[in-house]
């Protein structure tokens, strides 16, 4: 049993997810970093604990809704509380409809939509032992807009917002609060891989002319996930520089 505060955080290895961990850490979270690579959570890990800091790294494959519920339900057990989960883990395998088979709309939904499923509900009862909890779910503008060639990934996203909304209503009797970060075009390493001229044009439709950074994100989590946002819930958030309004 610890006083200290205990955070989940998928996808922590990298961009927005390694963003967020440092991030809750510095707001005194302890962290559990949640992805498949042991390796780049370790790094983060330590990152943290290097800045006073505490974490620890936790190898899943989310897409394992077994394994998933396992390490939520023994993190839980061995910190004895679990305050905050953020679903931030995703992939992306994009293509137009007529050319997207069935696999690769099932691994996006399964790994965006069905883990934040599994993870909220293995997630819920140590929360409601402890008489409070914050949810957080990382979606996309892409799941607020639609994105031509993205039909899974925004189908996905789409469904976190509709999940949240649903967990927000039937877990706020029990002081539990979900909320959804939106993000918009980010640097990351899925936006490094753009080339300049498509980067260019995207600048150019997002009001603030520029891509976010992940500490923007962030950020956002941190509110949703501290004191100043106890009557905040069901709410998305969109981070975009203005692009979707």
């Amino acid at each position: 049993m610890t006083d200290k505060r205990i955070a989940f955080v998928t996808g922590g290895s990298r961009g927005i997810g390694a963003a967020i961990a440092k991030r809750l850490a510095k707001d005194g979270f302890h962290v559990v970093a949640v992805a498949r690579s042991v390796d780049k959570l370790e790094a983060v890990c330590a990152e943290i604990k290097s800045e006073g800091g505490s974490a620890e790294p936790l190898a899943v494959d989310i897409a394992d809704s077994k394994a998933l519920s396992a390490a939520i339900e023994k993190i839980a057990e061995t910190h004895g509380r679990l305050d905050v989960l953020v679903n931030n883990a995703g992939i992306t395998k994009d293509g137009l409809i007529l050319r997207m088979d069935d696999e690769d709309f099932d691994s996006v939904i399964n790994t965006n939509l069905k883990s934040a499923f599994v993870a909220i509900r293995s997630a819920a009862r140590p929360m409601m032992r402890s008489k409070g909890g914050r949810i957080i779910n990382i979606s996309s503008v892409s799941g607020v807009a639609g994105n031509a060639g993205q039909s899974n990934y925004a189908a996905s996203k789409a469904g976190l917002i509709g999940l949240s909304k649903s967990v927000a209503k039937e877990l706020a009797g029990k002081n539990i609060t979900c909320n959804v970060v939106a993000p918009g075009f980010i640097t990351t390493d899925m936006t490094d891989g753009l080339n300049d001229q498509i980067k260019d044009r995207v600048k150019e439709v997002i009001p603030l002319k520029r891509f976010g950074q992940p500490h923007e994100i962030a950020g956002v989590v941190a509110f949703l996930a501290g004191p100043d946002s106890t009557y905040v819930t069901g709410q998305v958030i969109v981070v975009d520089g203005g692009m979707v309004m």
